[in-house]
């Protein structure tokens, strides 16, 4: 996993990994989400992977828009 940014300095979120169609993000509790095309929408799974590369308003992102909609989490 790439090691998230944090430009704003507050974030939750520590790393994330990026594919074609799909973002595992890692929280600061050690919690994996994984977000795919299928289950988040493809266009906020493209945003997420901006927000992620740009460093800053991931965990906003996923607070407003894609929360619950996860493919699977683990630990």
């Amino acid at each position: 996993m790439e090691r998230y940014a944090n430009r704003g300095g507050d974030s939750n979120v520590i790393a994330f990994e990026a594919t074609d169609s799909s973002i595992k993000v890692q929280f600061r509790d050690g919690t994996v989400y994984l977000y795919t095309a299928q289950s988040a929408g493809a266009q906020n799974v493209e945003e997420m992977k901006r927000l992620a590369q740009q460093g800053h308003g991931l965990n906003s992102f996923i607070n407003r828009r894609v929360k619950k909609a996860y493919a699977s989490k683990s630990r």
